[in-house]
């Protein structure tokens, strides 16, 4: 208890030790908020203006009439189109001046006009095409049922239509029943970038870690020296400065937790303990990095902050800190990479908890995180049971 609590008023007044591991992330999570906050909502979809034909084809078009009534319905909170119905030669001579994104003109069939390529017209288009193949699988079965008829006598062929139509509707249903959407209404992608600084400063505390041990180290220092000549078991004493270095590192992750929620308001989801017991291996994970350096390498301690600093931001550009994208680009064609990534993974286990309704992905990187931490620990082990020193 008297190395613990020693390792832990030493590591509390290493200001440059405090600054990265407690300092460095809360002020990387300000910029990333100033310069993310706006980021979606310049993205959002807003309400389209296009143009409809308004002809005697598109009147007897039962389901295009109703669908695009009310798809732009401004009693509804957001309409999706402002509609103009005009004629042709408008029509057009509207698209040429952008003030529609396109139009719809029907004929012997249902034509979407649009002038330039992006997202709401590619939106449009789709949304033409899904009513255009609901309208055609409807006739289809009128068709067919009239065809099943043939001369008998139909008594009420407006009612049959209508159920047909219901049909129709009962089936799409059907097709889609499967979907589930149990998403978050404050579901952001952007909020991938705070889950990487979560996982630099879960990794970041193995620098306390890496501290902590080289205290420990006969070759590191004279507090080393004594260490190494003292009656007290080295291995006791490199596990309690470990234990303090943990605790520390803790103390700077609750910090950054509380910062991005109670101060940035960044929304990580309705699962707190599972989001806890995440860091908690996380940090642990990155613990073990740190000591894994700290015994690995016979350099000076600057040395192996230098080389501790590079690979953990190796680790967080390839789980998308750096672009959203590259998480992705990363799994898609070296899906190894991210499996062996302590970041990779800490920063996919919010990812699964946030997007995912079941727990099989995020069960798969905390064990993953696991057998990392224990093969570095092992590691660090065989490494100091090995070290002998012929003079100190």
């Amino acid at each position: 208890m008297h190395n613990y609590r020693y390792t832990l008023k030493t590591l509390f007044k290493n200001r440059m030790m405090i600054f990265w591991t407690f300092a460095f992330p809360i002020i990387l999570g300000t910029l990333f908020h100033l310069a993310f906050s706006n980021l979606e909502e310049s993205e959002q979809l807003n309400t389209m203006p296009i143009a409809i034909v308004d002809n005697m084809e598109f009147q007897s078009n039962e389901a295009l009439v109703s669908a695009f009534t009310a798809m732009s319905d401004e009693t509804s909170e957001d309409p999706l189109f402002t509609i103009q119905y005009v004629d042709e030669e408008k029509a057009k001579a509207l698209l040429k001046d952008e003030e529609i994104i396109g139009y719809v003109f029907v004929d012997a069939s249902t034509h979407v006009m649009i002038k330039n390529n992006g997202v709401e017209q590619t939106v449009f288009k789709l949304i033409c095409e899904e009513i255009i193949q609901s309208n055609e699988m409807i006739n289809t079965m009128i068709e067919e049922k009239m065809a099943q008829v043939g001369n008998m006598h139909i008594t009420d062929p407006t009612a049959m239509i209508e159920q047909i139509k219901q049909d129709v509707m009962e089936r799409m249903q059907e097709e889609t029943s499967y979907l589930n959407d149990t998403s978050s209404e404050h579901m952001s992608y952007v909020v991938i970038e705070f889950y990487t600084l979560i996982a630099m400063a879960c990794l970041y505390g193995g620098m306390l870690g890496m501290f902590a041990v080289n205290c420990k180290l006969a070759n590191m220092s004279h507090h080393g020296k004594r260490v190494a000549v003292s009656p007290t078991a080295k291995g006791k004493l490199i596990f309690t400065s470990v234990l303090a270095g943990y605790t520390a590192q803790l103390v700077g992750i609750a910090l950054l937790f509380a910062f991005l929620v109670g101060v940035l308001h960044i929304d990580f989801g309705d699962n707190l303990p599972l989001i806890t017991l995440l860091a908690l291996v996380g940090s642990f994970a990155g613990l073990t990095i740190g000591i894994a350096i700290a015994t690995l390498v016979k350099s000076n301690e600057n040395m192996k902050a230098g080389i501790f600093i590079a690979l953990t931001m190796l680790g967080c550009f390839l789980s998308g800190m750096m672009g959203v994208t590259m998480k992705y680009v990363v799994d898609t064609n070296l899906p190894f990479v991210n499996r062996i990534n302590p970041a990779g993974l800490i920063t996919d286990g919010f990812y699964a908890l946030y997007y995912y309704e079941t727990l099989d992905r995020y069960t798969m990187d905390m064990i993953a995180l696991l057998l990392f931490s224990f093969v570095m620990i092992f590691i660090s082990m065989f490494q100091l049971r090995r070290q002998r020193y012929d003079s100190i």
